[in-house]
């Protein structure tokens, strides 16, 4: 038998995690704001010809039923937002003791859809305003309740270490299907005979993992259409140890476009798995949102950084962090023509869903119209003489000197 882990997170860090990670819950249901629930079969063949089973992690005492939005445009566009859910991750036995949603000071994923999710009162890109660039898209709304950022396709057992309402010692199993649930959604995409001519893959911290993991299939599935991602508050900088290990993402069986990202799924670490996305699909518009102290992906690479050595050479985490991520976005721009950065001052965690979306604008341009200009500006991704560029507020670029 294996045994818990004795290991504890820092309660702070996890604390700060679970707060800013964990998905907005709407608290008044708008069934006339023109949205569909869709709760996938039990099982699904997927676009690939496999079959997967959708599901919630099925931590005990929750609910393990997955289901997923969809709004059609009022407008009859052919124009498709999809949008991956976020909400922390865990991957050992400590990290998937501990639930979002318990009322405990250490809480790292999301185990079930929250009762009231709907989109229709969400903020940001969701809100139906005049700024907003897809506010008369179709939209699909993946929600997050895996653990495995949207990639997962497995049944893995944990031991408890310390959630109260059963014994330390206690053996539990959680269905990482976040693969799963995104395969049943791109499944019923393709057999509702939508043939949207440009889609917008886009998420936000765990949910812009699973937006890039999960783009070349969306590609891939609709070839006619001119499609693009922003992966929001998703950096990538993470630590070897992590990327390879198990305990690690392979807790989850990742399931990653080897024609994209390589065999086995170990082979590309967090940081390569945009460049490696934006060089296999030249022609699609590659884009990353930032603030150069995001708190929370700051306090995800610590844990990884502590727990699954060794990180980068500054000990300070936060200043590592900074200069990890701002060395790939070097490496990103200097080495593909189709990706660009909007990087906002402060160590705020996303903007897709947040007023922040309309009102950001330490870069230059409001983050709504630079949006709108990678939409709107799709004769080709190489020319950097076009509208739109990669933006930073006026000192978000230089790298803070280790101390």
């Amino acid at each position: 038998m294996t045994h818990p882990s004795n290991r504890r997170w820092p309660l702070a860090v996890a604390a700060l995690v679970a707060l800013a990670a964990a998905p907005a819950v709407a608290q008044k249901p708008a069934p006339d704001a023109g949205w569909q629930m869709v709760t996938p079969d039990a099982e699904v063949v997927g676009v690939d010809g496999n079959t997967y089973a959708p599901s919630c992690t099925g931590f005990p005492g929750t609910d393990p039923v997955f289901k997923f939005w969809a709004k059609k445009s009022p407008t009859g566009s052919r124009k498709t937002m999809v949008y991956f859910e976020g909400g922390g991750a865990c991957w050992d036995n400590v990290t998937c003791s501990f639930p979002l949603g318990t009322g405990l000071p250490n809480q790292f994923f999301v185990p079930q859809v929250p009762p009231g999710t709907n989109p229709a009162t969400m903020d940001g890109v969701f809100k139906d305003d005049p700024a907003n660039p897809v506010k008369d898209w179709n939209v699909v709304y993946i929600p997050y309740c895996s653990g495995d950022i949207h990639t997962g396709s497995t049944s893995k057992e944990y031991y408890n270490v310390g959630f109260p309402q059963f014994p330390v010692g206690t053996p539990f199993t959680l269905q990482h299907r976040g693969f799963d649930n995104f395969m049943s959604v791109l499944a019923w995409m393709k057999d509702s005979g939508t043939k949207p001519q440009q889609i917008l893959v886009t998420g936000s911290s765990a949910g812009g993992y699973g937006a890039t993991a999960n783009f070349p299939w969306i590609a891939d599935t609709f070839k006619s259409a001119r499609v693009s991602l922003l992966a929001d508050a998703s950096q990538g900088v993470t630590t070897t140890a992590w990327d390879s290990g198990n305990p690690g993402r392979n807790s989850w069986n990742p399931q990653l476009a080897p024609w994209v990202f390589g065999p086995p799924p170990s082979a590309a670490r967090g940081g390569e798995l945009i460049s490696l996305l934006a060089d296999a699909y030249p022609q699609s518009k590659i884009a990353q949102f930032t603030t150069p102290l995001d708190g929370v992906q700051v306090g995800f690479y610590g844990l990884m950084k502590a727990y699954y050595p060794p990180g980068g050479s500054c000990p300070n985490t936060a200043v590592d962090w900074n200069q990890q991520m701002l060395a790939d976005l070097k490496d990103y721009d200097s080495g593909t023509s189709n990706h660009r950065h909007y990087v906002a001052a402060g160590t705020y965690h996303t903007i897709m869903r947040s007023s922040l979306y309309y009102t950001e604008a330490s870069a230059g341009p409001s983050f709504a119209s630079w949006l709108g200009d990678m939409l709107a500006d799709q004769s080709g991704t190489g020319d950097k003489r076009g509208k739109w560029k990669s933006v930073a507020c006026p000192t978000c670029l230089e790298a803070l000197p280790c101390q």
